[in-house]
């Protein structure tokens, strides 16, 4: 929820709420543009083209492990350390950090799953100039260039990527403060400066940056000759990067809030050169479509964690979660850049097509653009240019990206793929996998702020079981707890906590209750003492407790990067200290950003400290991974480690995908935003985060009946499922819009429940092998140029084509069908279409544009109830949808869906389905699972099959028994009814 007028809220808060913007739309003064970031104007006032850095190739240090070179900055003479090491399954790590640097850097931890185990390194060519090194069996070679300093990465011919090729790496280094008297001046005054400097010199070159004048002496030098850098470890001399200092680099300004900054600048940034692509993609969080935009004439993609109120569409502002994560498609090939850092991030695209294609400008949406000048240009050592000539000459598309973070180390990981799959893997290798989910929250969740009280709780289940729409979940948001003091609950409206809990238990429903990190600061609540007590909140740069508003009033901020505090936050968890939560009640962790209304930019001051000294700048993008892991840690141990936890959180970092569940945030009832969830949650799953959703109906504002029901029928099809709505707005509950809308929406929630168990297989494939659940259509096609753009229409795993209706009065869509040689089955009518073509498809209220890819199986339950736990002991349908060869495969996964045990203990069934031959047979997908369950098989539909004969069912034991069947000719559908086979048996159906 970002902070939004109508909460209610003390008089000082509600003022400050409001300043967020009276209007229902986002006050853009609130955050920073790249001009106003210090770090991000340094840098990118830096010409590409002319590195300062020289690769001292004499100082390689070649370990059985990784390779290392010393780099000079040949203008201020500081020492950077360059380590490289090739890593088995295909990737790359680069990392660059100050060689004797006068503090410790921060380094990010707890987000790779542990050391990637790494492939040995070899010298297999060495000039004067330059290194190649071999990076491991996959036949990738790292080519080292002295000077300027750039590495490029090929495999045999082919040049994968190029390493500050554009001359834009940057690292400030730590420095002493120097007294002077732009040092003195606060940043505001600095900006007045810059102003009058414009004024009286706009036609004369300005006083270079530090890397800019090392740019020019580095161009100087390659012009007139080679000068020795030295003593490798020789420090900054007193006329270098100091007497350059911008006003601001010491300490920053923004509105009425100033950034102190005791370790002066410390940004660092690198660009990374990509020939052959066109289409990048990732980078969440942004409303933006799914291939990202070159971003001349705007801001870089910012990737900085923020409580935005009621965000802009197709706009690189930083949203509320972020994910450092960038994939390049082409049809040769995917690759993935990994850039693990922290701290606030921009990021640069440039393309050299990009002038050339129809696309998007920043401000409008649609039409053609002219030729645009790139943030940054990019230039060629005669290696590069050689490369050009042995790849064939001409122009090659390519894309630059260039990052840029405010502090920390440069470490990148490139992820070489080749196949989109495989980069996923890659990622999920280094991140982690989605959590496997309890089966529960696959299905529908109802929220609202706020249901009033339990008598209300009481009335909204009553109208699902009257109306006869499944539902899993209810939610209560922050009015549910005593005066908005987490882990609590309000004495007058919910007395009996648990006996609500367990009258939904019952009816086998779930709550989920909303536990923020901000503290209200109140000496006679348990809580906020302990944690003073325990010295457990984040600091201000004076040492005190770091305390701003949010929606308590006056609030204190765990601090969730120290882990003692972390595991104290789970042990809140437990039933003896959550009073009144049982096994049935799950987590919500909002404004964890962490938001703060009172707080530059409504959040955190980034001079605040945390354990062990860090800066609040250093870890910021951190905070929300940290809050959910906590979380999600308190749940597993209130159970003995025994049951799966489900939190959802709205800030997220690499590794969030390990904890749980995200959305898109605070969204509006408006067509654009049910359009923008596609890309938004494809954006996600591309990044490893595959459980995503957005709110249902948009949190601001009022859905007229036919935007609400798009929206189920869209929402029902996407991974998390959840409605939700602000306070002020009506309520809106699915029976709400008369009995004709009731039914629709209705209709769509059961088609959510009878496609659980493929749900759940995917999820399953997810957590085993890392790859998205909704996933763009270009990850199963990848060699089809015509899906690389498409963001309307998505992939459920691998077998589900979907469609949904975006626009209002909508009468048909086009629905794009992929694949030379393949076949589609519209999952309603059956009709079978071939592939590839663009299909119009026309639409009624109750459509919702569906095909099942031909090759594939299906699994339902068709026998659709009150929740998931109701349907867990029914029987299945199989859905065969058969390729033009008359083949098909597909899987079914089958636990408890709530424990651990098919993990810890192998208790579970992963079964295969392969129809060929005009049999199909069921088999183990994995023998080392067991799983005593008494599900069976109802009903076997198969698409495109003829009339047969007979239909003969052969259990394990050679016995044959014949099945009744029905079949229709146009289009072809055969439905065998009744096997009756257990579905953790082996069995095969046969037609004769």
């Amino acid at each position: 929820m970002a902070a939004a007028p109508g909460r209610r809220l003390p008089a000082a808060l509600l003022c400050a709420a409001l300043c967020l913007g009276a209007a229902l739309a986002v006050d853009r003064s609130n955050f920073k543009t790249c001009e106003q970031s210090g770090f991000c104007r340094r840098q990118r006032g830096l010409s590409p083209g002319h590195s300062p850095y020289r690769a001292l190739l004499e100082s390689l240090q070649l370990g059985p492990d990784a390779a290392r070179i010393q780099l000079i900055n040949e203008a201020t003479k500081v020492p950077l350390l360059l380590e490289l090491w090739g890593l088995q399954g295909n990737m790359t790590r680069i990392r660059i950090k100050e060689l004797n640097p006068l503090r410790p850097r921060f380094e990010v931890p707890d987000v790779l799953v542990g050391e990637p185990p790494v492939e040995r390194l070899a010298v297999t060519g060495r000039d004067e100039g330059s290194l190649e090194l071999s990076l491991g069996p996959a036949g990738h070679r790292l080519l080292v260039t002295e000077k300027p300093f750039r590495m490029d990465l090929l495999q045999g011919r082919e040049l994968l990527c190029s390493v500050n090729a554009c001359g834009l790496l940057f690292f400030e280094h730590l420095r002493q403060r120097r007294d002077s008297f732009s040092d003195k001046l606060s940043s505001s005054v600095g900006s007045l400066w810059d102003k009058i400097k414009t004024l009286f010199h706009r036609d004369t070159p300005r006083e270079p940056t530090a890397e800019e004048g090392a740019a020019a002496e580095g161009q100087d030098e390659a012009a007139g000759g080679t000068e020795e850098a030295g003593d490798q470890s020789e420090k900054p001399t007193e006329t270098t990067a100091e007497a350059a200092e911008e006003p601001g680099s010491w300490e920053e300004t923004f509105k009425t809030h100033t950034d102190t900054k005791p370790n002066g600048p410390t940004s660092v940034g690198l660009d990374f050169s990509l020939p052959g692509f066109e289409h990048v993609y990732g980078i969440p969080e942004h409303a933006e479509s799914l291939r990202l935009r070159t971003t001349e004439g705007g801001d870089p993609y910012r990737l900085y964690n923020l409580d935005v109120f009621q965000y802009e569409l197709y706009n690189p502002m930083a949203l509320y979660g972020s994910v450092p994560l960038l994939l390049a498609h082409s049809a040769r090939r995917t690759l993935g850049i990994f850039w693990l850092n922290a701290a606030e991030t921009w990021v640069d695209i440039s393309s050299n097509t990009a002038g050339k294609v129809r696309g998007r400008g920043w401000g409008h949406r649609g039409g053609a653009i002219g030729v645009l000048t790139p943030p940054f240009r990019c230039w060629q050592t005669l290696f590069g240019k050689l490369l050009d000539y042995m790849q064939g000459g001409g122009e090659t598309p390519q894309t630059d990206v260039r990052w840029m973070s405010e502090s920390g180390i440069i470490d990148v990981f490139l992820l070489l793929g080749p196949a989109p799959a495989a980069v996923m893997g890659q990622y999920a290798a280094l991140t982690g996998t989605q959590a496997l989910p309890p089966l529960f929250a696959l299905g529908y969740h109802q929220s609202r702020w706020n249901y009033n009280d339990e008598e209300d709780v009481a009335a909204v289940e009553k109208g699902f079981e009257e109306h006869a729409v499944p539902c899993d979940v209810l939610w209560l948001d922050i009015e549910h707890a005593d005066g908005k003091r987490y882990f609590t609950w309000d004495p007058s409206k919910f007395p009996r906590p648990r006996a609500m809990l367990e009258q939904l238990a019952a009816k086998k429903r779930k709550m989920v209750s909303i536990v923020d990190p901000h503290i209200k600061v109140d000496s006679g609540y348990r809580v906020h003492a302990e944690l003073r007590s325990r010295g457990f909140y984040v600091k201000t740069k004076d040492g005190s407790d770091y305390e701003g508003w949010c929606w308590p009033g006056s609030a204190a901020y765990p601090d969730f990067t120290n882990p003692e505090m972390r595991a104290w936050w789970a042990s809140m968890f437990a039933y003896d200290q959550y009073e009144g939560s049982t096994e049935t009640l799950f987590t919500w962790n909002d404004m964890n950003e962490p938001s703060v209304f009172s707080g530059p930019e409504v959040t955190m001051h980034k001079d605040a400290v945390h354990y062990g000294g860090w800066e609040h700048r250093d870890v910021h993008n951190l905070y929300g991974l940290y809050v959910q892991m906590a979380t999600a840690e308190g749940q597993i141990q209130r159970s003995g480690g025994q049951h799966r936890p489900f939190v959802l959180s709205r800030a997220f970092f690499a590794g969030s995908q390990r904890y749980g569940a995200v959305w898109t945030g605070d969204n509006t009832a408006e067509w654009e935003h049910l359009k923008i969830s596609i890309p938004m949650c494809l954006s996600f799953g591309l990044a490893g985060l595959a459980f995503c959703g957005a709110d249902v109906g948009g949190f601001f504002k009022n859905p007229d009946a036919e935007l609400l029901v798009r929206w189920y029928q869209a929402g029902a099809l996407q991974p998390f499922f959840r409605a939700h709505a602000h306070m002020d707005t009506a309520r809106r509950e699915p029976w709400l819009f008369g009995e004709d809308n009731a039914a629709l929406i209705r209709g769509a929630v059961r088609l959510r429940y009878a496609l659980l168990p493929f749900w759940y297989t995917a999820f399953y494939h997810s957590h085993r092998h890392g790859v998205p659940i909704m996933r763009p259509l270009w990850m199963e096609y990848p060699e089809d140029t015509t899906t690389f753009a498409i963001d309307d229409q998505y992939l459920i795993d691998r077998a589900l084509l979907v469609h949904p209706v975006t626009e209002q009065g909508a009468r048909g869509v086009q629905v794009y069908l992929p694949g030379k040689g393949e076949v589609w089955y519209d999952t309603v009518s059956y009709q079978k279409h071939h592939a590839p073509q663009t299909l119009y498809v026309p639409v009624t209220m109750s459509s919702v544009p569906m095909f099942q890819r031909g090759g594939t199986v299906v699994p339902r339950q068709e026998r659709v109830r009150r929740s998931t736990e109701c349907m867990q002991g029914d029987p299945f349908t199989l859905y065969v949808a058969l390729s033009p060869q008359g083949t098909a495969e597909g899987d079914l996964f089958l636990d408890d869906g709530k424990s651990f045990d098919y993990e810890t203990k192998a208790r579970f069934l992963h079964r295969q389905f392969t129809f060929a031959g005009n049999t199909l047979t069921a088999s183990s997908a994995d023998p080392r699972g067991s799983f005593d369950t008494p599900v069976w098989l109802e009903r076997v539909v198969i698409l495109g099959a003829g009339k047969p004969g007979a239909v003969i069912l052969q259990p394990a034991n050679g016995s044959e028994t014949r099945l009744d069947f029905q079949h229709e000719a146009e289009p072809p559908v055969l439905t065998v009814r009744k096997p009756g086979v257990r579905m953790g048996d082996d069995w095969a159906i046969v037609l004769r």
